[in-house]
């Protein structure tokens, strides 16, 4: 009876400290932020571990080559991630946008099976009353919201008139960063403070972003320029803001 307990023990240490090493090799991400890849390979681990520590009869490398597979299935694919986009969204999926401009995106929730009651759930927990007072609410693929509010302070100093507005704007102006590249871009193109749109992906261009905004590839070839930048395949990211503040970040190939 003592050594069946014991032998239990020493698997259910076994298992703990194998499946510590495991989330450790995976990597921060999975604590922070589970996909349903993410999900799937988690549960499979802890339900091979139970299986290991239930059944002390079979060997104990039965239950270790299938959660080191798992493991080695998790770090390729998420290296084959950070290489590709089209990876990331087959793996991860694609965020949803369930509010714009305080108008609810009834289709995309019914898509996503995200009723009313949840969303304002969400809402409440972020101190947010209406989905009126709401810029952007985003679902992102960790089933996490993301809510951007509407700028309240904007909106007061527009209604009393437009010489506020123009204070407002130069404060904003003067607060920016000084190494930002400034854009006249329409004011119908970018509505939205606080959302960048990403215009240059790992290399790629996101031709739909720019036709957004009403830019061509030479304009934009330029704008990386000015930043020191040759070549569209040497940008990691590349985006403007609701200002037309363009960022641009190199892409290290070492």
């Amino acid at each position: 009876m003592s050594q069946h307990i014991t032998t239990h023990i020493f698997l259910t240490v076994l298992m703990y400290f194998f499946i510590f090493l495991c989330m450790r090799i995976m990597g921060k991400r999975e604590i922070g932020k589970l996909s349903v890849f993410d999900l799937t390979i988690s549960i499979m681990i802890a339900e091979i571990a139970v299986f290991v520590i239930e059944d002390i009869n079979r060997p104990i490398y039965e239950g270790l080559v299938p959660m080191a597979t798992l493991v080695i299935i998790q770090v390729v694919v998420a290296q084959l991630s950070l290489k590709s986009r089209k990876i990331r969204l087959l793996m991860d999926g694609k965020p949803s946008i369930l509010i714009s401009g305080g108008k609810l995106h009834r289709g995309e929730m019914r898509k996503q099976r995200y009723n009313i009651d949840d969303l304002l759930q969400q809402l409440r927990g972020q101190n947010i009353a209406s989905p009126a007072d709401v810029e952007f609410a985003i679902l992102e693929p960790s089933g996490q919201l993301t809510v951007f509010e509407k700028d309240k302070g904007l909106s007061s100093s527009n209604q009393t008139g437009n010489s506020s507005s123009v204070a407002e704007n130069n404060k904003n102006d003067e607060d920016a960063d000084v190494s930002s590249q400034k854009v006249n871009l329409p004011k119908n193109k970018i509505r939205y403070e606080g959302l960048p749109i990403p215009l240059i992906m790992d290399g790629k261009v996101q031709d739909h972003n720019l036709e957004m905004i009403g830019k061509t590839r030479f304009w934009l070839r330029t704008q990386i320029r000015q930043k020191g930048v040759s070549d569209f395949r040497d940008v990691f990211l590349c985006s403007i803001d609701h200002k037309g503040r363009v960022y641009v970040d190199r892409l290290d190939n070492r």
